[in-house]
């Protein structure tokens, strides 16, 4: 077990046993729960950061979004308006996050909230749009007050959660019994050569209960980066570039860029940066910049930058059983 800040290795029984409490409280029912008569999907994880629970919204609203009439909360991580807001496709940001922004720009059929308050939020969406036949909580599985009908949980198949241990010497929020709650078990961002035999030894390794669905996924790289115009992967990569990325894990795109032996200098920030005037500056001395999507709605109304923005598009891959899955999801909102 690799410990992200060993140093603090002395606090972690404080930290899991508060987290256990208020776990046990919800669990024999001293903390209440609301249930609600629309369904509810949680998309969330027990660790902190870098799971993929965004791209993976991103794919439940490319299958089904068309089928039924959805709605995404979120939090609304590091925006500046607060409670409870509706985004627009002119939404800012800043003003109600980058994911919710790009759910709302690739999917402007549907409606995107976000309210850290998510009984409210919820509440909120009911009564503006009555007709809506599921909403879908992006990382909201420690927010117990909302009892979900479904229950996603993501972990990394570089970090999965038996290999970690609670904060603040690791990276768990919750202890790994709260796993429980969830009906399905996803491990993310696996090498798409993940074979069988690896699935297995993860599988038990996890220790699933017999109610609980195991699925494996990857990330794949479009061959074309999208900016003021689609140009394919292969031709932005023939002249050297700046990599700008604010996300937890930028190293599976690193790697990827690196396979296609592209040139570039990479400058990291941490998850949600806010870019100061001080750095857009500097970004627009750069001939050409590629970010990650979620970058790309923080910057892309930078007027300096304008021109020599690109983002490269990700697809989730299912390494097994994506009809089972996709039937399971369908099932439930067709309830």
């Amino acid at each position: 077990m690799k410990l992200s800040r060993p140093w603090l290795l002395p606090f972690v029984p404080f930290y899991y046993l508060g987290s256990l409490f208020v776990k046990k409280f919800y669990d024999w029912g001293i903390f209440k729960s609301t249930t609600y008569d629309i369904p509810i999907i949680t998309v969330g994880n027990i660790s902190v950061g870098g799971t993929g629970k965004s791209p993976f919204v991103d794919y439940l609203l490319k299958h089904f979004s068309s089928t039924y009439k959805l709605a995404t909360l979120s939090r609304g991580y590091g925006r500046k308006l607060k409670g409870f807001q509706m985004l627009t496709s002119s939404s800012k940001a800043y003003e109600v996050g980058d994911e919710p922004l790009q759910f709302k720009i690739n999917y402007p059929q549907i409606t995107v909230a976000v309210d850290a308050d998510r009984r409210n939020g919820i509440k909120q969406l009911k009564e503006i749009s009555p007709e809506l036949q599921g909403i879908i909580l992006d990382d909201a599985f420690q927010h117990r007050k909302v009892k979900a009908g479904l229950q996603i949980v993501l972990t990394p198949y570089y970090k999965l959660y038996v290999d970690d241990l609670s904060l603040p010497a690791g990276d768990l929020r919750e202890p790994k019994s709260a796993v429980k709650r969830a009906d399905i078990i996803m491990v993310t961002k696996c090498p798409l050569t993940l074979s069988d035999k690896e699935k297995n030894t993860i599988k038990q390794r996890l220790e699933l209960e017999s109610y609980q669905k195991l699925y494996f996924t990857g990330i794949a790289y479009e061959d074309a980066v999208n900016g003021v115009e689609e140009i394919q992967l292969k031709t932005f990569i023939e002249e050297s570039f700046h990599l700008i990325t604010g996300i937890a894990n930028p190293i599976p795109l690193i790697d990827f860029l690196k396979e296609k032996q592209a040139q570039f200098q990479h400058h990291h920030f941490k998850d949600h940066h806010n870019f100061t005037a001080e750095e857009i500056q500097g970004f627009s001395k750069m001939n050409k910049i590629l970010t990650t999507e979620k970058d790309f709605m923080r910057l892309k109304d930078i007027e300096i930058l304008k021109g020599k923005l690109f983002y490269i598009p990700i697809e989730i891959k299912f390494l097994n059983d994506e009809n089972q899955f996709l039937q399971q999801i369908d099932l439930f909102l067709d309830h």
